[in-house]
């Protein structure tokens, strides 16, 4: 996909409005977003392949984010959008992106800058196209919560898996923490050559975090038996779709991590757990953001 040519859709606007930008970009079906606040300022992006998405499409999208930033009654936005090379998508946000501390434990790198004296276990990353920074609410709330679920309890050996894993960035954490081995999957193939380039980083060997182009089937395949617990890091419509399969994927009494779902999402993401026979046991949020730690009592 060299030299390919991308639709970079750039939002400047209120630095309240992240996360509300942030999840309607990605609905609307990018393949990536960045999401930068400088001199007081929010710059959201989103990438789409210019051969699959018209510039009367773009209009209506940007109509969709003025509309929303209107009803959230935090001022105006400014909306563009110009056409980029691949390499450009890849490079034009790093003078932004800088060393991350998220919970208590871990540090996200920028694998582009030296790497300080820490105590902290620090995650080298380079993300290249397919982002997936740790700087978002979303990743960092499964951050927190795996730190915790390793914290209080792991198994010999433990085996986890991230569905849709973007850079592979919670699979990499979980082994960082403690489990033995991880298998990552994403139906996006720039996601799964950045998950194996970000696993070579973090000197991981291939064997012990599998990364391949697929979904939850994938991972159930993969992992040949189910595994001890496994995190979601994806729109809520598709977890909801995800959650009948998720029995299959993880040993009785295993554990789940979501995110990526709204606040007022929550009710039919838990309804759909429900259904299945999952408990969520914890709830976390930051911003308008929740992360669920789910639970099989079966």
């Amino acid at each position: 996909m060299a030299n390919s040519q991308w639709w970079e859709l750039w939002v400047l606007a209120d630095p309240a409005l992240d996360e509300l930008l942030s999840w309607e970009i990605q609905s609307m079906g990018c393949q990536g977003t960045s999401s930068q606040v400088k001199d007081g300022q929010l710059r959201i992006c989103g990438y789409f392949a210019q051969s699959q998405v018209s510039e009367a499409a773009l209009t209506q999208m940007a109509d969709r984010l003025r509309l929303s930033a209107a009803t959230a009654n935090l001022g105006s936005i400014e909306v563009g959008w110009n056409v980029i090379q691949e390499e450009d998508w890849a490079s034009s946000w790093k003078d932004y992106w800088h060393p991350t501390e998220v919970g208590d434990r871990l540090l996200i790198h920028p694998d582009w800058l030296p790497v300080p004296v820490t105590d902290r276990i620090v995650l080298r990353l380079n993300p290249g196209v397919a982002f997936g920074t740790g700087a978002h609410a979303t990743t960092q709330l499964c951050l927190v919560a795996l730190e915790q679920q390793f914290a209080k309890s792991t198994t010999s050996p433990c085996v986890v898996a991230d569905i849709g894993c973007g850079t592979g960035i919670l699979a990499i954490a979980a082994l960082q923490f403690g489990a033995d081995q991880a298998f990552a999957v994403d139906t996006d193939p720039l996601a799964v050559q950045a998950a194996q380039e970000c696993r070579d980083l973090n000197a991981i060997e291939p064997s012990r975090m599998v990364v391949e182009e697929g979904s939850i089937e994938t991972a159930i395949a993969l992992a040949k038996t189910p595994v001890d617990g496994f995190c979601c890091n994806i729109l809520a419509h598709i977890i909801i779709e995800l959650v009948p399969q998720m029995k299959q994927l993880t040993k009785p009494k295993g554990w789940g991590i979501l995110s990526g779902i709204l606040q007022k999402q929550v009710p039919d993401v838990v309804e759909a757990l429900t259904a299945n026979g999952w408990k969520v046991e914890e709830h976390w949020q930051q911003a308008d953001w929740a992360c669920l730690k789910i639970v099989c009592p079966d």
